[in-house]
């Protein structure tokens, strides 16, 4: 298959995990018998190493602080053989942190200290745009500034933009974005863009009308963890399902999702049903793992993960 050219431009965090069955409230301590561990994250990161392990061209571009963390983080990704060109390395800023609080149920609830991330510049992304990519994978972990002026690089040069929209913000005008050719919000992103919660297929349907005609896409595809995706392009409307699995932690699954998506998508012609499907398998391999980067399947793993799957 072909091998594309994907630009992540996003975040990079050190994410500290902490899991418990429970997490205290106010004023309350708990004792935990869970484990913690601290591991390379970040939703740009998380889509620049799974979209290297499912097989991409990955160049990164993205913003460290000079200190351990940053160090550390920008050797991880040169050993998965990601392009680190454009990992920029800021004197003033510490490398971006992300506490996650993973409970018994394999949900998280995680806090984000951005840190050197906020800074990385207009004249960043301009430089890796020099190394001329087949897609821009965008997140919105950076400043809104940042996401609109990779997204315009892309739209000159006619890159297609495949927009993750998380975490979801209320400063970013989706009016001035140009033409995206997916956007693939979570159950989350969709209700606070739309107002509408995507629980039935009627709501998802609602809600991908509403995004529709908010922004310029040619799909949006709506992440609905373990139900699977729904997928709509102004006239077609289709429910791809996931696969039913033991959830052990969510972390990075709708990250490597959007990474998964991007690639199948663009290895396949443009087979926005197929690129779902093969998403989805990605996710719920993902959400079978403990912790975000070890957690991203090579093909290897995942044609493994699949069959084993099947046999069942």
């Amino acid at each position: 298959m072909k091998k594309p050219r994907i630009l992540a431009v996003g975040s990079t965090n050190m994410d500290f995990v902490c899991c418990s069955d429970s997490i205290p409230r106010a004023g309350e301590t708990i004792i935990s018998d869970g484990e913690y561990f601290s591991s390379p994250g970040g939703k740009g990161a998380n889509c620049a190493v799974s979209a290297a392990r499912l097989g991409a061209d990955t160049v990164f571009c993205t913003r460290v602080g000079n200190d351990t963390y940053g160090h550390q983080l920008t050797e991880t990704y040169k050993k998965e053989g990601i392009d680190c060109r454009f990992i920029f390395t800021d004197t003033e800023e510490k490398t971006g942190l992300a506490q996650i609080y993973r409970e018994g149920n394999g949900q998280n609830r995680i806090t984000v200290f951005p840190g050197a991330n906020k800074l990385l510049s207009l004249g960043n992304i301009e430089e890796a745009f020099t190394c001329y990519p087949d897609a821009l994978l965008i997140q919105c972990e950076i400043k809104p500034e940042a996401v609109q002026y990779s997204m315009k690089l892309a739209d000159e040069q006619g890159v297609p933009i495949f927009f993750d929209m998380g975490p979801a913000r209320g400063d970013l005008d989706l009016d001035l974005l140009p033409k995206c050719e997916v956007v693939s919000p979570n159950e989350t992103e969709t209700e606070f863009f739309t107002g509408i919660n995507p629980s039935s297929a009627d709501a998802c349907l609602r809600a991908s009308i509403k995004l529709y005609s908010m922004m310029k896409t040619r799909y949006v595809v709506i992440k609905l963890g373990g139900r699977g995706c729904f997928i709509y392009d102004g006239v077609h409307q289709e429910m791809a399902q996931s696969l039913d699995v033991k959830v052990v932690d969510t972390t990075g699954a709708g990250d490597a999702f959007t990474a998964a998506l991007t690639v199948r998508y663009l290895q396949n012609g443009g087979d926005i049903s197929d690129a779902a499907r093969f998403a989805n398998c990605v996710g719920s391999y993902v959400v079978t793992k403990s912790g975000a980067f070890g957690s991203f399947p090579t093909i290897k793993e995942l044609e493994s993960f699949i069959n084993a799957y099947n046999a069942r």
